[in-house]
């Protein structure tokens, strides 16, 4: 389970008394400490509130929306204007804006994106050919917008291919985080020099307790057994 920034949209509500009340610094844990399925987890969610309670004064609540992921599934969960909205995410990726429902219609733009070297239907009687490899994908968007980074991580992970081992598995899932990666300097947040850029990547083998993970000045991969810290 992960939060993002989910500005803009995020509506967390006010305390209701008929319901579970769960301040939004408080869902992880809440969730992740008794659901061991999506189903568990839905089920947490049916009667859920999350409410704008603030850690402290100075720490209000933080606009966020919510990944959770099983062996076999995935959703996405988020408090907007209308209420809770859960939505099945058949791709298993989030980013941040705009909602999720918009974000996975969005991919209705990219359907004829291949990995294969396309053929010529132009039309007419145009002698098109293929210049390069990897035209299949011309289109994918390339820019840093969460919108954008969501339609290149479906894509990158939809047709990702790894070898059975951890050691494979573990290094092609950091190359498809890497496909989304911000650098520092491409999105200026505040002058003169405030930038949003990837600070840290990871993974987590669950079955061992073991994390990966890499920071923005340290590429290498790390490695931290949670079990036997």
């Amino acid at each position: 389970m992960g939060g993002l920034n989910f500005p803009d949209y995020c509506d967390y509500k006010p305390l209701d008394k008929s319901k579970v009340n769960i301040a939004s610094f408080e869902i992880i844990p809440y969730i992740l400490s008794q659901a061991k399925t999506i189903s568990d987890a839905e089920r947490l969610l049916e009667n859920l509130n999350i409410s704008d309670e603030k850690f402290s004064a100075q720490l209000p609540p933080s606009p966020l929306h919510w990944i959770i992921s099983d062996r076999n599934a995935s959703i996405v969960v988020e408090v907007v204007e209308e209420g809770l909205d859960i939505y099945d995410n058949p791709v298993g990726v989030l980013t941040n804006n705009p909602p999720f429902d918009k974000q996975l219609f969005n991919l209705n733009n990219y359907m004829a994106l291949s990995n294969r070297t396309p053929e010529n239907t132009f039309g007419g009687n145009l002698d098109l050919a293929t210049y390069s490899r990897g035209m299949g994908s011309i289109g994918l968007p390339g820019d840093v917008s969460s919108q954008s980074r969501f339609v290149k991580a479906a894509f990158v992970k939809e047709n990702s291919v790894s070898g059975d081992s951890e050691k494979e598995s573990v290094s092609q899932f950091f190359h498809i985080l890497a496909s989304v990666e911000q650098q520092k300097g491409c999105t200026l947040v505040e002058e003169p020099d405030k930038f949003e850029y990837t600070i840290y990547s990871d993974c987590y083998n669950t079955d061992k307790g073991i994390l990966y993970y890499k920071t923005y000045d340290g590429p290498q991969i790390s490695v931290l057994s949670l079990i036997h810290i």
